[in-house]
């Protein structure tokens, strides 16, 4: 069973302070979350989530491509048409159809990427959003039972105005 602990800061000092003493204590990225009004510059390192959005556009871009061509190649090759001793392959055409289904492919799976790295589409556990106050920095903690205190400790420490047990 888990417990959730909100932290209440009032910069990014304090609330980058209180993430690194629990990650120093073996919390990990997926048991801390920011919840802020307003977008948050930590410092590099703090809060290190890499996203494969890049390389998923990458891997997307060249299936569609591969599938654009299997199926100009399809087409162009296995409908009876009678061309009068005249190639049926077109650079032009194919290079249309091509580039477009690449584009497209790599549009579709960053899309993708973007909605499963942003926790959209994935399933989440029911875990409750603390009170959002202006100007303001929530951090939530996930810990085991035996661990609240510990945490408590540490945000308070680290500059934490309030932490509450959610």
């Amino acid at each position: 069973m888990s417990v959730y602990l909100s932290g209440d800061f009032p910069s990014v000092e304090p609330a980058t302070k209180a993430i690194r003493d629990l990650k120093s204590r073996g919390y990990g990225l997926g048991d801390l979350v920011v919840f802020s009004d307003e977008p948050i510059l930590f410092p590099p390192g703090v809060l290190r989530r890499p996203s494969h959005m890049s390389l998923t556009a990458v891997l997307g871009a060249i299936t569609m491509f591969l599938l654009a061509s299997g199926f100009v190649y399809f087409a162009q090759h296995n409908y009876p048409l009678i061309t009068g001793g005249m190639p049926i392959f077109s650079f032009w055409a194919s290079g249309i159809i091509s580039y477009e289904f690449t584009m497209f492919g790599a549009i579709v799976s960053t899309f993708g990427c973007f909605l499963w790295e942003s926790g959209l589409i994935r399933k989440r556990e029911d875990a409750p959003v603390p009170p959002i106050q202006p100007e303001r920095i929530h951090l939530r903690v996930r810990c085991r039972p035996e661990q609240t205190d510990e945490a408590n400790h540490l945000m308070l420490r680290a500059g934490a105005s309030e932490v509450t047990r959610l």
